[in-house]
């Protein structure tokens, strides 16, 4: 049986969910998959036309670029490239890239890079093919919280990083920079077309790129395996305006569980080995089992503080990323919180806190519930270390004196904070950000 019956048989007399959507990018996966990127688009269409191609600048020097675009010009297909996507991007990076969009008119987009360049090709193709600008669609309370009109442009999502899972979700995400924090938009209709996923990619990527965006698959595959039930919710009327984020179903359950266990077993030889091709095969994976999880069941706390303590950073400079600016990678942003916010939570699930520890590789046999946070926030702290991840928020440049500003950043993130399985506001967020100052 469904593990979620009881609650569906009792949401039908009170109003609550009975039911959840699934929503999936098709997913092409594999060694050399990017040699198909162009019959793909050819077949979004037959007649040909213009291809925007999306990258970043130190992208565009590589192969995989090369690859995409010999793929992309063989299948008859003009090609258009826009690679001045910021790491992290911003509302203004990502108006250029729709002032781009909307000067070459492309029939379709390609997007090969991370979540940033993903993220930006889905806004682009948003406000390149139905009117209004990027505030009118932005999460509320920071923007108008506008529904998609409808279908875009045919979207190929090409990850080159094995983190964000954005090659399969409806999200894209970008720093306001007038609030101090990040915010981004979110719609089943903003999810790419198809993805192709080739996992050579990640031979290229510096050790502390892969514990950044690894780091981030396992907030998305934790935190959807602990998000609230989604019979907990109101049962939508219409029923398709059912949100992506759903909260935990049986579908999420399967991805995201998976995705934790594949991350304990590779993640550190990931990192410690670039030539560990197993690991890096294996991590992007990973990332693409735990987008699909996150997609449809949403993330919650962890990911709410991080868009305040990435959007506030004054002097934090990683290894692996550019150094011509400060920045907290997302996979760190969101990291530095998720002990704590586990440890925080757990009382409200003590079961799927327990699960996740075990799947990290975690003994857990004999454990009670009320010892299920301190197992999970261990497990997650231990990798973290291993990996050279920064050690809390202090890790990256803040003290106890900031505490109320990060608050102040991550209160709004309701689309977030709402979907935790308990409920979390700003005295919560407060004792949350003060116990994540130190993650061990």
């Amino acid at each position: 049986m469904c593990p979620h019956d009881a609650a569906v048989e009792a949401g039908l007399e009170t109003g609550l969910e009975t039911a959840f959507t699934i929503d999936a990018s098709r997913v092409t996966f594999g060694a050399g998959s990017l040699a198909e990127v162009g019959p793909r688009v050819r077949a979004h269409l037959p007649d040909g036309g213009r291809v925007a191609l999306f990258t970043d600048a130190r992208l565009r020097a590589l192969e995989w670029y090369d690859a995409a675009t010999t793929s992309l010009v063989g299948a008859g297909l003009d090609v258009v490239t826009f690679d001045e996507v910021l790491v992290e991007p911003t509302d203004e990076s990502v108006d250029r890239a729709v002032a781009f969009a909307r000067d070459t008119r492309p029939d379709a987009f390609v997007s090969l890079g991370g979540g940033s360049v993903i993220d930006t090709a889905k806004l682009a193709d948003l406000l390149a093919t139905h009117p209004g600008e990027l505030a009118d669609y932005v999460n509320a309370p920071l923007g108008a919280a506008r529904p998609v009109p409808g279908p875009l442009k045919p979207h190929l999502a090409c990850p080159t990083t094995s983190g964000t899972g954005s090659e399969v979700t409806g999200i894209a995400i970008f720093d306001l920079l007038s609030a101090h924090a990040k915010t981004g938009v979110a719609s089943p209709l903003l999810r790419p077309t198809e993805a192709v996923v080739d996992p050579r990619a990640t031979s290229t990527l510096p050790a502390g790129v892969v514990a950044a965006s690894g780091l981030d698959v396992l907030c998305h595959a934790v935190e959807s395996l602990t998000a609230r039930p989604f019979t907990t919710r109101p049962a939508p009327e219409p029923p398709t305006t059912r949100p992506a984020g759903q909260g935990a179903n049986p579908w999420s359950d399967v991805g995201a569980a998976r995705a934790i266990e594949v991350i304990g077993t590779h993640l550190r030889r990931a990192v410690a080995d670039s030539t560990d091709e197993e690991a890096r095969h294996q991590m992007m994976w990973a990332a693409t089992l735990a987008g699909i999880a996150f997609g449809n069941a949403g993330v919650h706390v962890p990911h709410a503080m991080a868009y305040a303590v990435a959007g506030r950073v004054r002097d934090y400079r990683p290894e692996g990323y550019p150094p011509d600016h400060p920045l907290v990678p997302h996979g760190f942003a969101v990291a530095v919180n998720a002990p704590a916010a586990f440890r925080a939570l757990a009382p409200t699930a003590p079961a799927r806190h327990l699960e996740a520890a075990r799947l990290l590789g975690a003994d857990t046999s004999g454990a009670g519930p009320d010892e299920a946070g301190e197992a999970v926030a261990t497990a997650v702290a231990a990798l973290m270390r291993d990996v050279g991840a920064p050690n809390g928020i202090s890790g990256v440049g803040y003290a106890a004196a900031d505490v109320p500003d990060l608050v102040a950043g991550a209160a709004p993130q309701r689309r977030l904070l709402d979907n935790a399985p308990s409920e979390v506001r700003e005295p919560e967020l407060e004792r949350i950000f003060h116990d994540a100052l130190r993650c061990w």
